[in-house]
C-alpha cells in the first residue's frame, strides 16, 4: 500500500482459480512517460485504466457490452461477438478506450502518460459527482487507453484486477484510478508465472501482493 501511495509499481496476483496472472499497477496520478515505457517493455500486456465504480459513474461510462448490446439492432455482428463464454468469469469490465484532446496519435509513452495522468486528476473531482461534461472535454473515443469499470460493492461481485486495484488505491490512501498492464513471458509466450513475476520484482525493488490477502485486508478495513 505504501508503494502504490508513494508512486511506485506495485506488482498484483489475482488467484491461481481465476486468470492466476500477475499485473503491474501504478497510481494514474503519478504517471509519466517512463513509467508507460516501463509497463510495455518489462510487462508487456494491455496497458489499461482501472476505475472505482463511483467515478466511472459519474464519468457517464457504460460498460462496452452495454454499448454493443444497444447498437446491436444496427450492426449484427455486435450481437454475434458477444463475450459470453469468458472461462474465468462472468462478463468483461471493459468500458470505452480513450485519448486526452492534447495528444497527438494518443499511442506514445507522452500521449498515454497524459491520458492516464489527467484521468486521474478529473477522478479525483469525480468521486464528488458527475463529471460528464468535463469528461467529454478532455477526453475522446476511441482512443489508445481502455478503461475498466470496477464492479459496483468492490469485491463483492467480482474479483479481478480492476477491482483489486481500485481496492488497493483505497487503501493507500491515493485516488482510485489505476494503470494496469499485465505480465506476459517472451520465452513460453504466456502469462508471466507468479514466481517469474517475483523474481523480478525483487530485482526491480518491486513489491508482490496476492489478490486474496488484499481482498481480506480491504474488508477488514
Amino acid at each position: 500500500m505504501k508503494a502504490l501511495g508513494a508512486g511506485d509499481f506495485v506488482l498484483l496476483h489475482d488467484s491461481q482459480s481465476r486468470e492466476n496472472e500477475v499485473d503491474m499497477l501504478i497510481a494514474a496520478e503519478f504517471v509519466e512517460p517512463r513509467h508507460i515505457a516501463t509497463m510495455r517493455r518489462d510487462a508487456g500486456g494491455l496497458i489499461c485504466v482501472a476505475l472505482h465504480p463511483t467515478i466511472a459513474e459519474n464519468f457517464g461510462l457504460p460498460y462496452l457490452t452495454e454499448v454493443y448490446g444497444a447498437a446491436s439492432s444496427k450492426f449484427d455482428v455486435l450481437a454475434r461477438v458477444r463475450p459470453d463464454d469468458i472461462p474465468y468469469d462472468e462478463r468483461s469490465a471493459f468500458s470505452l478506450a480513450v485519448n486526452h484532446r492534447r495528444t497527438f496519435t494518443g499511442v506514445t509513452d507522452i500521449d498515454r502518460a497524459l491520458t492516464i495522468r489527467e484521468l486521474g486528476k478529473l477522478g479525483a473531482q469525480a468521486l464528488d459527482g458527475p463529471v460528464v461534461d468535463e469528461f467529454g472535454r478532455n477526453f475522446r473515443s476511441p482512443g489508445h487507453v481502455p478503461l475498466l469499470r470496477a464492479a459496483g460493492g468492490l469485491l463483492d461481485e467480482r474479483q479481478g484486477h480492476t477491482e483489486l486495484s481500485v481496492a488497493l488505491a483505497e487503501l493507500a490512501g491515493v485516488t482510485p484510478v489505476v494503470a494496469v498492464c499485465e505480465m506476459l513471458d517472451a520465452q513460453t509466450n504466456r502469462a508471466l508465472s507468479k514466481e517469474a513475476a517475483a523474481e523480478y520484482g525483487k530485482k526491480q525493488g518491486m513489491v508482490l501482493l496476492e489478490g486474496q490477502e488484499l481482498a481480506r485486508e480491504f474488508r477488514r478495513r
